[in-house]
Formats: C-alpha cells, sequence, structure tokens
C-alpha cells in the first residue's frame, strides 16, 4: 500500500467515522460536526492522490454499510460499539499526531 507511514490507522479512522456517521445519528446522537463532515475534513488534508482518496472513501462506506446491515434500532451492543469507536478512534488521532505531528 502506498502512502504514509500512518496510513494504516488513516484507513482505519476512516472506517471508524463511517461506523459512528451511521450509528450516532441511530441512538440519537446529533454531533457537531458530524462524522460525515471528519471525514470531508480528513480527505481534505490528506489525499490529493485520487486513488488514495477513493480508498478513504471506500473504508468509511464499509463502516457505514456494515453497521446498517445489521442495527435498524439503537440497542446496547450499538451503543458499546459507539463508546469503542470512539474510544479508538481518539487513539489513533493521538498516535498519529504525537508520533508524525500531523
Amino acid at each position: 500500500m502506498e502512502g504514509p507511514p500512518y496510513e494504516k490507522d488513516l484507513m482505519r479512522l476512516s472506517e471508524i467515522l463511517g461506523a459512528l456517521h451511521f450509528l450516532r445519528p441511530l441512538c440519537g446522537g446529533d454531533d457537531t460536526p458530524s462524522w460525515r463532515t471528519q471525514m470531508e475534513d480528513l480527505l481534505e488534508s490528506e489525499t490529493e492522490d485520487e486513488k488514495r482518496r477513493r480508498r478513504y472513501i471506500e473504508r468509511f462506506n464499509q463502516g457505514y454499510r456494515g453497521f446498517s446491515a445489521i442495527y435498524r434500532d439503537c440497542t446496547p451492543s450499538a451503543r458499546l460499539a459507539m463508546r469503542q469507536y470512539v474510544e479508538e478512534g481518539d487513539s489513533i488521532i493521538s498516535n498519529v499526531t504525537s508520533r508524525y505531528s500531523r
């Protein structure tokens, strides 16, 4: 895979953002900025190459579709997944910014 050394982390972050974009509204969350807006910011700051941009978008969509295929209502497991994804996303952001000054 081409890209910077933190590429794998940002791909995972894209997937997490997609999952949260589905789950938060399902469970009554009204986040500002939205998870989609945060994804757009990530794309703008990290993807000048169109192939790379498409890979990030696909990962976002995978995260979204993965949960939309399973959940129709907010359940305890959906809430748990949200908490875990927020924590994992925070960890990725912290790691990438501290290690790579991004």
